[in-house]
């Protein structure tokens, strides 16, 4: 070998070192991560996707910066893996931040990774999933890292309704790090690890004097419960992609696609006699909606959204006849099934999901009306129910309606009736539709004939007994053609199916506007 020849850099030697540099990272970062019971970047991706079907891009990317404290380290990934790969042999686009890299940090060549793959995941329309871990803006790039965020919130916008963008968090997220998961369709958190907070507990402690704990200001317990912001609970990370990969069972990968059928080996002629009985024979007494959800839809699976949050409405996933299809449903054992504040965002946001992804909704109806209350007014029940209302009326996916009991005053409108251009309306035999309740609208309207009778109590009941056969029943709805049908309970899960193959026919029409104006 010549003497130039020595000194000579072998490129497929150095393109392996520099790969292994790229895929091995700080070991004692590594290290860190598995001691607090997190699994590392590369691995979240590696247990989240098909077997062997994760190809990274921009390994070697790193930092440009000069600020003081960077120029001396310039790891390679700069602190987020991205790339590609398959969940159930379909595409999707894929980030994960590396906690281990700056804890996390984004900076401007984070950011151009992420919008990279954004970019990817929307002219190619796949789905986009990001998994979260990261302490915010990197304070060492200034705003750089600001107009990265900023970047990365304005293809949320764009990708939203065009293909389906998933949100994990699994670690602490704060500042930025949580407007762009805020954006996404569905998030899911992790309990233990997974924090979300505009500002550390630190921060309020010493601008307001609360003394609050991680769990407590952001855990994934409060966001699943109380604030709303989170849709899924896991108690392991590997749980959390068991969720994830559920989910996109029963999504399209874009809007311009219908949602996956599998073939049913759930007869479509089934019908179940135990419905009848799960009606209890008091209108006061409550019954679980979820257990009439589970006998009508295809082999009993249903896979709940926000399942800890606004208990008093269930929505989620389940199948009829093969075909994805999202629930709505008012749930008696929780407030009767009024419609409050939160119960009325939490469905109007799932409804505009399903007609956003082709996902025809179907509803199961128990209601009493909207939540009564000064509370409620002062929080905007006016407006927040109005966002229900709103979402209904502009799906134009398949809406079939199922009234199982009860049906009163504008809630009825609200919960995908006729009027508001359901394809489809339903009642079982007992079902109430009307104003209000019996004995309500018996008080207000034959007040002073009660009061002057010689037995107020035996009046009472004869005028409740009339009004029921006179007006709180099916029968009044479905002369007008209201209701489509009064149906045996037994038969709704043929009916439904029915009525969803003729439905899934229409042509959806959008009126010539820009957008509507919601009441947000």
């Amino acid at each position: 070998m010549s003497e130039p020849d020595k000194h000579k850099i072998d490129p497929l030697n150095l393109f392996r070192q520099r790969r292994y540099e790229a895929a091995h990272g700080d070991a004692e970062a590594f290290r860190r991560q598995h001691e607090k019971g997190k699994l590392t970047a590369r691995e979240r991706i590696q247990r989240l996707v098909d077997r062997n079907s994760f190809e990274e891009l921009d390994a070697l990317t790193r930092h440009r910066s000069t600020s003081l404290g960077l120029d001396s380290r310039r790891p390679y990934g700069d602190g987020v893996v991205t790339g590609m790969g398959t969940i159930g042999g379909r595409n999707v686009m894929l980030f994960s931040h590396d906690a281990g890299v700056f804890g996390g940090s984004l900076g401007e060549v984070f950011a151009e990774k992420v919008c990279k793959v954004m970019d990817l995941a929307y002219q190619n329309r796949v789905p986009i999933i990001g998994i979260n871990d990261s302490g915010g803006a990197r304070i060492q790039e200034g705003v750089v890292s600001l107009a990265g965020y900023a970047e990365i919130f304005w293809r949320n916008v764009e990708s939203s309704g065009v293909i389906p963008q998933l949100s994990l968090i699994l670690g602490p997220c704060t500042g930025g790090a949580v407007y762009s998961p805020a954006m996404t369709d569905f998030t899911f958190m992790v309990h233990g690890i997974a924090y979300m907070f505009i500002t550390g507990p630190e921060v309020i402690r010493v601008t307001t004097g609360e003394e609050v704990t991680f769990d407590s200001l952001g855990g994934a317990e409060v966001h699943n419960t109380k604030s709303g912001v989170a849709h899924f609970l896991a108690q392991t990370e590997d749980e959390c992609f068991e969720q994830t990969r559920r989910l996109l069972s029963f999504l399209p990968l874009s809007s311009a696609e219908q949602p996956p059928r599998i073939e049913p080996d759930d007869p479509p002629d089934r019908t179940d006699q135990g419905l009848a009985d799960l009606i209890p024979e008091s209108v006061r007494e409550a019954y679980d909606m979820k257990e009439v959800i589970r006998r009508v839809v295809d082999r009993g699976e249903f896979f709940e959204v926000q399942a800890f949050h606004a208990m008093n409405i269930v929505v989620g996933f389940a199948r009829l006849d093969g075909y994805p299809v999202g629930v709505v449903a008012n749930q008696p054992k929780v407030m009767a099934g009024a419609l409050d504040i939160d119960a009325s965002v939490k469905a109007a946001r799932f409804v505009r999901f399903c007609d956003a992804f082709n996902v025809p909704l179907v509803v199961f109806e128990d209601v009493p009306g909207f939540l009564p209350g000064a509370q409620q007014e002062y929080g905007g029940i006016i407006r927040h129910g109005a966002k229900l209302l709103y979402a209904f009326s502009e799906a134009t996916v398949p809406k079939l309606t199922v009234i199982t009991r009860k049906a009163y005053g504008g809630a009825y409108c609200v919960m995908c009736s006729k009027h508001i251009r359901a394809d489809y309306n339903a009642a079982w035999p007992g079902a109430e539709v009307a104003v209000m309740g019996p004995e309500g609208a018996v008080n207000i309207i034959f007040r002073r004939d009660i009061d002057g009778a010689k037995d107020p109590a035996a009046r009472r009941a004869e005028l409740v007994a009339d009004y029921v056969d006179r007006f709180a029943n099916p029968y009044v709805s479905a002369e007008r053609g209201y209701l489509d049908e009064v149906i045996e309970p037994s038969h709704t899960r043929p009916a439904l199916i029915q009525a969803l193959r003729l439905a899934r026919r229409k042509e959806r029409r959008r009126p010539p506007r820009w957008h509507g104006n919601m009441p947000l």
